[in-house]
């Protein structure tokens, strides 16, 4: 593969500053169309030591206008990123639409470099690789557009910048993190063909640079960013099709009449003697527990959803009740703001994941693509039928990191829901709790109800699966989600 830019190629200073001019414009012309588009642009630097990585990301902030542009060098861990799931890091930085994020190492970097020093084996790098390919997708089929460049240098051009370098900065004696590299060229070159070829996509595509000239390096890097972009702000249609992704269920079954809640048996009940007393008890448990997962730096993620009036918000509180305040944090869930709008819908969720040893309460969720957004036409089809396998890989991610994952839908008959409508309409301080909207909802009861049952049908997983509470008694409903976040910690905290 590398021996295909092995090229030699290289243009004179004097070509460069005499082509320099009008690369820098075409780029300022291409940003400044790009601002009125809704597409991002995530461009990832990547390539063998020495190859003048830093010297590329310098020129294009130069080039560019950096009010639309933001630049993001991923080095060593952080204490903050080491303590949640990996793509954490890469999800809160990536640009808004209409703007350019570049990415100076990626998530390419730790598995490329775990392979070559035989940190992780070759499944475990399959793996990263095949999330690589999902995170890359999920993001272009919203509409993004995702520029790998990677720039090569032979091994003798190699030792030969790395000597440069070193006398350059006037390096000291002892071993350098580049040097340790170098020393495995060959090796780097295996894990990174392989790579490559499995994350090379029509769209995202890897652009190999020969990077032994450096005018020749820069130049072709800034008429690529021009073609690239360009072409994609011309097209006509950008497809977003979710690309292979199918229904598990038969259309039937879809659409059937018969859903899962109605299987739930909404009698179930307690007395207010057995409420108090139970409620108590795991509270009290969950309290201890909280603070073991915090010691063993256990972190928890618990998703609220259900109908209009279920009693979500009281359940929460019977929770947060059970928990020092400063173990958790409840994020409450409405419209996107314009800042979410500029991102994709995932992006709100992932920079509210809790550090190892926290918990993080979502009161409605990343679910509302495929209920409320379903539902209500806010998202297209090809959008929340895409959705289910985004969030799959979303919650994947967190369970794989050790993150335990509970999943709760509060469910209630009409009647009992058309009761508490009323309630509210009548008691002054209920009153803010009932809107035209809540109404309007009601009105769709079943076409929620199925949305509801492809939900859990598709996203009920071994490492997130969906709780349908019975919600009729408030009471039982609170004890019976204290009874679950007890379990599930119990079984991380005990294996």
């Amino acid at each position: 593969m590398f021996e295909a830019v092995e090229l030699g190629r290289k243009v004179s200073k004097e070509e460069y500053k005499k082509q320099e001019p009008e690369i820098r414009t075409q780029l300022l012309d291409v940003q400044g169309k790009l601002k009125d588009s809704n597409m991002p642009v995530i461009v990832i630097i990547s390539g063998v030591e020495g190859a003048g990585k830093g010297e590329v990301v310098n020129r294009l902030n130069e080039w560019l206008d950096t009010r639309g542009l933001q630049t993001h060098a991923f080095w060593d861990h952080t204490d903050e990123e080491s303590e949640r799931p990996h793509f954490w890091r890469f999800w809160r930085k990536l640009p808004p639409r209409g703007t350019i994020g570049i990415m100076f190492g990626s998530w390419y970097t730790h598995p490329i470099v775990d392979r070559v020093f035989n940190k992780i084996e070759d499944a475990e790098f399959e793996t990263e690789l095949s999330r690589i390919v999902e995170l890359e997708n999920t993001l272009t089929r919203d509409g993004a557009l995702v520029i790998k460049f990677w720039f090569h240098l032979t091994k003798d051009d190699q030792s030969i910048r790395l000597r440069e370098d070193d006398e350059k900065f006037k390096k000291k004696k002892g071993e350098s993190l580049k040097q340790r590299y170098a020393k495995r060229y060959n090796r780097f070159a295996e894990v990174s063909e392989s790579a490559i070829r499995q994350t090379d996509s029509g769209k995202s595509p890897w652009y190999l640079i020969e990077a032994s000239d450096k005018f020749y390096r820069d130049l072709t890097v800034g008429r690529t960013l021009i073609e690239a972009i360009r072409q994609r702000l011309n097209d006509k249609v950008i497809s977003t099709e979710p690309d292979g992704i199918h229904s598990p269920l038969s259309p039937e079954a879809a659409s059937a009449t018969i859903t899962i809640l109605d299987q739930v048996d909404l009698s179930q009940s307690l007395s207010r003697k057995d409420y108090k007393k139970q409620l108590t008890k795991y509270q009290n448990r969950l309290s201890k527990l909280s603070w073991q997962a915090r010691n063993k730096q256990c972190s928890s993620v618990a998703v609220f959803e259900g109908w209009d009036a279920a009693g979500k918000g009281g359940a929460i509180r019977q929770v947060t009740a059970s928990i020092d305040a400063r173990l958790y944090r409840t994020i409450s869930v409405a419209a996107p703001t314009d800042e979410e709008l500029a991102q994709h819908y995932l992006w709100r969720f992932w920079r509210h994941i809790p550090r190892a040893g926290y918990v993080t309460l979502y009161d409605r969720s990343w679910y509302g693509r495929v209920l409320v957004e379903r539902v209500e036409g806010f998202a297209k089809e090809n959008e929340w039928m895409r959705a289910y396998q985004e969030i799959n890989s979303f919650e994947e991610q967190l369970f794989s990191h050790g993150t335990v994952v509970n999943k709760f839908w509060v469910h209630i008959s009409q009647e009992e829901q058309l009761k508490r409508f009323k309630e509210r309409e009548l008691v002054a301080w209920k009153q803010y709790k009932i809107t035209d909207e809540d109404w309007r909802n009601r009105e769709k009861w079943d076409d929620y109800k199925e949305a509801v049952n492809e939900m859990v049908t598709r996203t009920s997983t071994a490492g997130s699966r969906w709780h349908i509470i019975p919600g009729n008694d408030k009471k039982f409903a609170r004890v019976e989600i204290l009874k679950i976040l007890c379990k599930s910690l119990e079984e991380v905290l005990d294996s």
